[in-house]
């Protein structure tokens, strides 16, 4: 699937679930997860950015997708068969303002960021819906 193939996916998918939550608002989804396929999660990965951050892991953007089928159907499998467990999230300390406090942060693992991303792309347009009229 080409980049543009694959972005018509995501709006069509994220279209049909937001047509549901709007005609059925008082009904909860039971289920996302037919939707969840490797080319949602390259869907996803695109959407990492490219300099963030690697996790406890050490792995870069970059070093995850060198082999990012292989990769992302590894993910698919473990989160599908319910064995994927989140790896420890890195924490580092950066510097608050210009005074000697800091602030700590967690680092997510590249992998992580594509499954957080990958959930937030499906839970999105349901929530698009209960939120769109919301104001200040």
């Amino acid at each position: 699937m080409t980049d543009t193939q694959r972005l018509e996916y995501v709006f069509t998918v994220q279209q049909r679930i937001a047509q549901v939550a709007r005609e059925r608002p008082h009904e909860g989804f039971t289920s996302l997860n037919h939707y969840l396929d490797v080319e949602w999660l390259k869907a996803a990965y695109e959407r990492v950015k490219p300099d963030s951050a690697p996790g406890l892991d050490g792995q870069s953007w970059a070093d995850y997708g060198k082999d990012w089928e292989k990769n992302l159907l590894s993910l698919l499998n473990r989160v599908k068969s319910g064995r994927y467990v989140a790896p420890p999230v890195k924490r580092v300390h950066i510097p608050k303002g210009d005074g000697p406090e800091t602030r700590p942060i967690g680092m997510p693992t590249i992998e992580d960021k594509v499954l957080q991303r990958a959930v937030a792309m499906l839970l999105t347009p349901i929530y698009e819906q209960d939120f769109k009229y919301f104001s200040y």
